[in-house]
């Protein structure tokens, strides 16, 4: 079964039976995940073991009659040695071709619904991360936000099948869990990289435009305005697009965004202290109508009624307790069920700032894996 096909049958809501033959550590990091999406663990060489002492039976009671089995390893190899042996012992198993590699180059559009000043507005979704990027597009222009260097030319090619060339590549901040695109994307259009003030005082080591708090970007007929929301980083910095807030790693739909990944343990006190300042002064202020678009959405996010990993902030006010708490409850929150780092973190990073250079396979593996950018481990 190909990577893509698994991905329609699962926004499709169909129930999906994997069979997960990595190590049980691989595993439990990375699951292919979702509320329709039931797994059985069982590590290839437990498999290999049965299967030399002719105990494979006794695996194939794990599955009910009939059901269709997806067998899933890193690189669908190990996992196409056991779908083959199911098979021949009565089940419908099917590998996932290419593993969960193939897997991490699933990338699903949406289109939104919300009220976006006249423009169209795309949400890209990687299943694998759960990372989020926007294309906004008004006239014969365009700009791509919070782009993944893998997608780099997806970005492009969608912005001229809406009859438009691409005009700015921002991104919200510099990111911890995904190599951003936006210098692959500049490479491959006329866009011009755009990034928040701030992130030459993080080191930046390239030419791009800064843009501070309030500051507008025209793209055809409608104005981005830029609206600086540190806590996440200290150069976190959202978009306002009509009715729609493009927030970054702000806030999310089931969660806040975590304090630590730009200054550490040591400073992490500091930043949560900042996000809640930033989300009661700033982002609460704003509308209930507002649509917050994020960077992320997790296996537990609910897609809205368009499609998209998205919420009104009046919703997220009545779902998340975190909106409510005073600073002193908020601190204790952020700080006390942060999941682990991003892997790789520190290497994105220093290559997101341009001070480092990977080849596009080595910025690929860097990223492999969940993105844990919130604040909370659901």
């Amino acid at each position: 079964m190909s990577p893509a096909v698994l991905a329609t049958r699962l926004r499709a809501g169909e129930r999906i039976h994997v069979l997960d033959v990595r190590n049980r550590a691989e595993s439990e990091q990375w699951p292919l995940g979702g509320d329709n999406v039931e797994t059985t663990h069982l590590p290839y060489m437990q498999f290999v073991q049965a299967q030399a002492k002719g105990d494979v039976a006794d695996v194939v009671t794990d599955f009910d009659d009939g059901e269709q089995v997806v067998v899933i390893c890193g690189r669908g190899e190990s996992s196409e040695t056991v779908a083959d042996a199911l098979r021949d012992h009565g089940v419908d198993a099917v590998n996932l071709e290419d593993g969960m590699r193939g897997w991490a180059r699933v990338y699903h559009a949406e289109e939104f619904d919300a009220d976006t000043a006249g423009a169209t507005v795309i949400q890209y979704q990687r299943p694998a991360s759960g990372c989020l990027a926007y294309l906004v597009v008004s006239d014969d222009e365009a700009a791509v936000v919070d782009p993944l260097r893998t997608f780099a030319e997806r970005y492009v090619e969608d912005a001229r099948e809406y009859g438009a060339e691409l005009r700015y590549a921002l991104d919200t901040h510099v990111h911890a869990d995904h190599v951003s695109g936006v210098r692959d994307v500049a490479e491959r259009s006329d866009a011009e990289l755009v990034v928040p003030e701030g992130a030459t005082d993080r080191g930046l080591a390239f030419d791009a435009e800064e843009v501070d708090d309030g500051d507008e970007l025209r793209v055809g007929d409608v104005i981005l305005e830029a609206m600086h929301v540190p806590g996440h980083t200290t150069e976190m910095t959202a978009y306002r697009v009509g009715n729609v807030l493009l927030g970054g790693d702000l806030l999310f739909t089931d969660s806040v965004a975590r304090p630590d990944l730009e200054r550490g343990d040591d400073g992490a006190e500091g930043m949560a202290r900042q996000l809640h300042r930033t989300l009661h002064d700033q982002v609460l202020s704003l509308p209930d109508e507002t649509v917050v678009a994020p960077g992320h959405y997790s296996d537990a996010s609910t897609p809205a009624d368009d499609g998209t990993y998205t919420a009104t902030l009046g919703e997220l006010k009545a779902r998340l307790e975190a909106l409510s708490m005073d600073e002193e409850a908020f601190v204790d929150y952020a700080l006390s069920a942060m999941p682990p780092r991003p892997n790789n973190y520190e290497e994105i990073i220093s290559t997101n700032l341009g001070r480092d250079s990977v080849g596009d396979e080595e910025a690929f593996e860097l990223e492999l894996g969940p993105n844990n950018c919130a604040a909370t481990a659901d």
